[in-house]
């Protein structure tokens, strides 16, 4: 039985699963090195350099500065992976990953705008600018009058609201009231907590995740005081450990999801 490589997942996660799992299961919480070879898998042995083992099925759950050739790999693999290793592919990017998803969604406007490293943008009214590939809430700045990108930058307008995220695992879905002691808002506050979902944001939602192939996301929306909803980020690896039942949910879909195709090879 071949093992079920593990990445990004931490500690605590990874020894319950060891627990309810059958068969192997080789973990990383960094990048292993991978080869992708006659259609197999293969990953270097955590204890054994310059041994690469087959892999039957991946679990990814990290963010890292450089993985985005990594999950080009699994892509290019084509084998079982959750999420879908090419939905995170298409979404590892912030620009093009939104501008795929603003294709999708119901709540895209307003409009957004690019400026190039060194361009000066002037703007009258309050605008967020958002840079970098990191999707951790980092890399944003709010602004009014010009700002000056270092870097290439997404301009947005500022909308004053209620920030929520929907979470998707599986079949199981949250609608989350983000919060944060600035303009920046987060799940991972104190006073975030779950609440009533909206069903059109939910169909949203759904609709982005079928679209990518992605069995988990967080969809972060802001809803204005007067009802009006907007996009604004598709996260492609939604935090799933801030929140007990969201954690629990994630890790029961995992040990299903690894479970069932060696449920249908024993019954052959």
């Amino acid at each position: 039985m071949e093992p079920i490589l593990l990445v990004g997942l931490d500690e605590p996660e990874t020894s319950e699963l060891r627990g309810r799992m059958d068969g192997p299961i080789l973990a990383f919480e960094n990048l292993p090195r991978i080869r992708v070879d006659g259609g197999l898998l293969l990953v270097e042995h955590p204890h054994r350099m310059n041994q690469f083992v087959p892999v039957e099925r991946v679990a990814f759950h990290a963010i890292y500065e450089d993985d985005f050739d990594f999950l080009t790999a699994l892509a290019l693999w084509g084998g079982p992976c959750l999420p879908g290793a090419r939905g995170m592919m298409d979404l590892r990017s912030r620009l093009p990953g939104l501008v795929r998803a603003l294709a999708v969604t119901r709540f895209g406007q307003p409009p957004r705008g690019y400026a190039d490293r060194g361009t000066t943008v002037v703007s009258e009214s309050v605008r967020v600018a958002k840079w970098g590939n990191w999707h951790c809430g980092d890399d944003k700045a709010r602004f009014t009058g010009p700002w000056t990108a270092e870097e290439p930058t997404l301009f947005e307008d500022y909308l004053e609201g209620e920030a929520v995220r929907i979470v998707l695992v599986g079949e199981r879905a949250w609608q989350v009231r983000m919060a944060g002691d600035g303009w920046l808002k987060s799940i991972h506050h104190k006073d975030a907590a779950f609440m009533a979902i909206d069903p059109e944001l939910l169909d949203d939602t759904r609709r982005l995740a079928g679209y990518f192939g992605l069995e988990i996301v967080g969809v972060d929306y802001i809803v204005t005081p007067c009802g009006s909803r907007h996009l604004l980020e598709f996260n492609h690896i939604p935090n799933v450990t801030a929140l007990p039942e969201v954690r629990a949910a994630y890790l029961d879909l995992l040990v299903d999801w690894a479970g069932r195709d060696r449920a249908e090879k024993a019954d052959r």
